[in-house]
C-alpha cells in the first residue's frame, strides 16, 4: 500500500519509478492509467504539461510523451489517458499490458501548452479525439479551484461513444455556472438517440456554441488537421491569434525554441489582388481580402448562391488558375477541392486569380 502525501512529503522527481495504481476504461480504445509514487511524493505540475514513460515493450524500451489528464490541485496522483492509434508500440503495449502494481520509469512532467499561473480570464476550449486529454486537465483545475469558471469546451469526435470524459465532464457542468459544454460528432450510433451537434465543425457552430470568442483564450489540441482548420477559422473571423495556443500528437515542445511557427496564410486586405472572370470576359482590381462573390456582385455578374457561410454549396466555381485563400463550413468535398472548384462566397484570391464565371 502507498502512503497518501501529505504537507510534508517531497516533490516527486523523475529518479523515481511511478506505481500504476488504477487502469480505467474512458471509450472505445482508450484507456486512464493512474500512477502515484511509492515515497508517497506530491506531484508539481501545470495543468496541460506531459509526462514521459520509458515502455518496455518487446524489442527495447521506447519512450513516449502524454498529456496528463488529471488536475495538479490533486497532488497525491497523476492520470494520464491514452488512444490505441493504428501502428502504435507504446500506448498498445499499456493497454494490453500495463496493470496495476506495475512500475515504470517517468521524465516530466514538461511542457509550454498549459494553463497561465493565475488563470482568472476567459477560456475557449476546443478538443478533437484524444486531445481532450490537457483540456480535462485544465478544466478540472479551474473547477476545483473553487471558482466558478469561464469556460467554452467543446469536444469533436467521430460518434458519441467516442466522447472520452463526458459523463465526468456532464457532472462538473452540473455543479457550476460557468462551463458550457459542446459536443460535436461526424455520426450518430445505430438505434441510439444524438440531439447534439453533427457534421464538420465550422464557423457557424463556433458562433452558435460561443458568440464571445473573440474575447477568450483559445486552447487547442487534436490531429494536425483539426487544429489547422480551427486556426484557418479563427483567422478568417478575425481573431487574435496571439492569444491562440495549441499542443500536438507529436512531440510535445519543452522550450520556447521548440515552439512550432505557424505559416497560416493570413488575407492582407490592403494587398492588391486581380480576378479575372472568363466567360464574361471581366477584369478586376480588388484585394485579398475580398470574397470571390463580393468582387462579382459589385460588378454586375450574377453568381449562384445560397447561405453565403461555405455551408450549402450553391456557389461553387471552378478556378481556372491562381491561387485563392478558402475557408468553408463544409460546403465542398475534398475531391471538388482537387478538382480545382471553388466557393465563392469564402474564398479570396492572392494575387491573380482566373474563374469560370
Amino acid at each position: 500500500m502507498i502512503p497518501m502525501p501529505t504537507k510534508d512529503s517531497p516533490v516527486w522527481r523523475d529518479d523515481e519509478e511511478l506505481e500504476c495504481v488504477a487502469v480505467l476504461p474512458e471509450a472505445p480504445g482508450v484507456k486512464t492509467f493512474v500512477f502515484r509514487a511509492p515515497s508517497a511524493a506530491m506531484f508539481v505540475f501545470r495543468a496541460g504539461q506531459f509526462v514521459t514513460l520509458d515502455l518496455p515493450v518487446p524489442g527495447g524500451n521506447v519512450q513516449r510523451s502524454y498529456t496528463i489528464s488529471s488536475s495538479p490541485i490533486t497532488s497525491a496522483y497523476i492520470a494520464i489517458t491514452t488512444k490505441v492509434q493504428p501502428g502504435s508500440v507504446g500506448t498498445a503495449w499499456m493497454h494490453e499490458h500495463l496493470r496495476a502494481g506495475m512500475r515504470l520509469r517517468a521524465y516530466g512532467p514538461a511542457g509550454l501548452f498549459h494553463l497561465p499561473p493565475s488563470p482568472d480570464g476567459k477560456f475557449l476550449f476546443i478538443s478533437a479525439g484524444s486531445g481532450v486529454t490537457p483540456m480535462m486537465s485544465m478544466a478540472t483545475t479551474l473547477f476545483e479551484r473553487g471558482e466558478d469558471p469561464d469556460i467554452c469546451f467543446i469536444q469533436c469526435a467521430s460518434r458519441p461513444s467516442d466522447l472520452i470524459f463526458r459523463r465526468r465532464l456532464e457532472y462538473m457542468a452540473s455543479r457550476v455556472g460557468g462551463l458550457a459544454l459542446h459536443f460535436v460528432v461526424s455520426q450518430c450510433e445505430p438505434y441510439e438517440v444524438w440531439t447534439g451537434y453533427r457534421g464538420q465543425f465550422n464557423q457557424l457552430m463556433l458562433g452558435l456554441m460561443c458568440n464571445d470568442y473573440l474575447e477568450r483564450d483559445v486552447y487547442c489540441c487534436g490531429p494536425e488537421g483539426f487544429m489547422t482548420a480551427i486556426r484557418e477559422i479563427l483567422i478568417s473571423l478575425g481573431y487574435d491569434m496571439s492569444r491562440y495556443h495549441q499542443e500536438s500528437f507529436h512531440a510535445p515542445a519543452e522550450t520556447v525554441a521548440e515552439i512550432k511557427e505557424f505559416d497560416d496564410p493570413v488575407p492582407d486586405e490592403s494587398a492588391e489582388a486581380e480576378i479575372v472572370f472568363t466567360r464574361s470576359g471581366l477584369s478586376v482590381t480588388c484585394t485579398e481580402g475580398d470574397t470571390i462573390m463580393q468582387v462579382a456582385r459589385a460588378n454586375g455578374l450574377a453568381v449562384a448562391s445560397g447561405c453565403n457561410f461555405g455551408l450549402c454549396g450553391t456557389c461553387r466555381t471552378r478556378k481556372l488558375s491562381g491561387d485563392v485563400h478558402m475557408v468553408h463550413n463544409g460546403g465542398i468535398t475534398e475531391d471538388d477541392i482537387e478538382d480545382g472548384y471553388i466557393l465563392a462566397c469564402c474564398s479570396r484570391p492572392v494575387g491573380r486569380v482566373e474563374v469560370d464565371a
